[in-house]
C-alpha cells in the first residue's frame, strides 16, 4: 500500500511503498479513506517523540482517520465488514499509522461509527482535536456564563473548542494574528468571539475585556505561565502542551495538563453534534495521498483549522 512514511528521525515525511497490516485478534483493518495531520506527526518527523514512544521503521505517521472496515480480527464483536467508521490510532507504539491506504486499529477503544451526514473528510479530522477539545473544556469545568481564554484558537483543537465552549454559553475570547487568522476564528460560530492579538498587548486586550481576570483559560499554543497571569484568583488552566502546576507557581490557579481520551463515547457524542450541524469540522486545506508532503508543508506554515489527507 502507498502510506506517508518516516525511514528515520529526524527526517522528512515522504510517499513509498509499504506493506499492507493484517488485523491481529481485537482489531479491525479500516481502508483509509481520509486522515489529518497533528501536531505530533510534526514532532515525530523532527525527533522530539523518540524519548518517550517506541518508534518502529519503516514509520507510517497518521492518528486521525475515516474508513471503511475492511477485515476483523479473530474475536471482534459488534462491527462489520463494510462499516462506515472513524478515530484515533491508539498503539503503544509509533509506525503504524493512518496516513496510508489501510490501517489496524483496536475494536474496543479509539473508534466509532460515522452517523449518517457526516462526510468522511470531515469525520477524518474530528477525532485528535475533537476530544482534545471536548477534554480540556471538561477539565476546567467551564458553564454558562463564564469568561475563557482559548490561546491558539485557530489551530485544529482551539478551532473545534471555540464552538464547543460558545455552545456552553461561555463568553469565549480567541487569541488570533489579525488578518485571516482574526477572520477564521470570528466566522466559526455564530455567537460572539472575542479575538485577540497574541502579538500585541496581550494583557492589556485580555483585561480590557475581563478586568478581574478570565475564569479559565486552554493553553493550546503561547506562554503557560504568561496565560495563567491573566486567570482570576481560583481560575482554572487547561494545557495541551504540557504546562503543570508547577510552570504555574506564584498564582492562585489550577493547571489540568490533559491527555485526550478518545473513546467511543467521545467520538460517537462529537460526531452526532456534527451531524447535527451544531459542530463545523474546520477543514481548510485537503490533499491526495500523493502530495502529503505539500499537507506537511501547510501544516507548518500556520495554515488554520485542519489540513486532511485523502487516502482512498
Amino acid at each position: 500500500m502507498r502510506a506517508v512514511t518516516l525511514e528515520s528521525v529526524p527526517s522528512a515525511p515522504a510517499v513509498t511503498e509499504v506493506d499492507t497490516p493484517r488485523p491481529a485478534a481485537g482489531e479491525l483493518l479500516v481502508k483509509v479513506a481520509a486522515a489529518a495531520l497533528n501536531g505530533i506527526d510534526l514532532a515525530t518527523a523532527a525527533g522530539y517523540t523518540q524519548a518517550f514512544m517506541e518508534h518502529r521503521f519503516p514509520l507510517v505517521l497518521g492518528q486521525d482517520f475515516a474508513g471503511t472496515v475492511e477485515e476483523l480480527g479473530e474475536g471482534v464483536e459488534g462491527f462489520a465488514v463494510g462499516d462506515a467508521v472513524f478515530g484515533v490510532v491508539l498503539k503503544p507504539y509509533l509506525g503504524a499509522g493512518s496516513l496510508a491506504q489501510y490501517v489496524t486499529v483496536a475494536a474496543g477503544h479509539g473508534v466509532a461509527r460515522i452517523p449518517a451526514g457526516v462526510k468522511a473528510g470531515d469525520a477524518g479530522a474530528l477525532g485528535v482535536a475533537g476530544a482534545t477539545a471536548q477534554t480540556s473544556l471538561d477539565a476546567v469545568a467551564l458553564s454558562e456564563g463564564e469568561t475563557l481564554l482559548i490561546s491558539g484558537a485557530s489551530g485544529g483543537v482551539g478551532s473545534l473548542a471555540v464552538q464547543l465552549a460558545a455552545a456552553r454559553g461561555a463568553k469565549v475570547i480567541a487569541t488570533a494574528r489579525p488578518g485571516a487568522q482574526t477572520d477564521f476564528v470570528t466566522g466559526l460560530t455564530g455567537a460572539d468571539v472575542h479575538v485577540v492579538d497574541f502579538t500585541g498587548d496581550l494583557e492589556g486586550q485580555v483585561r480590557g475585556i475581563a478586568p478581574d481576570g478570565v475564569d479559565a483559560v486552554l493553553h493550546l499554543a503561547g506562554d503557560g505561565a504568561r496565560l495563567a497571569s491573566l486567570l482570576r484568583p481560583g481560575g482554572q488552566l487547561a494545557s495541551a502542551t504540557g504546562l503543570t502546576q508547577d510552570d504555574a507557581k506564584g498564582h492562585d490557579v489550577t493547571v489540568h495538563t490533559i491527555m485526550s481520551n478518545p473513546d467511543a463515547k467521545t467520538l460517537t457524542s462529537l460526531a452526532g453534534q456534527v451531524a447535527s450541524g451544531a459542530l463545523r469540522v474546520p477543514v481548510t486545506a485537503t490533499y491526495p495521498l500523493e502530495r502529503a508532503t505539500e499537507a506537511f508543508a501547510a501544516f507548518g506554515a500556520g495554515t488554520p483549522g485542519k489540513i486532511a489527507v485523502s487516502c482512498s
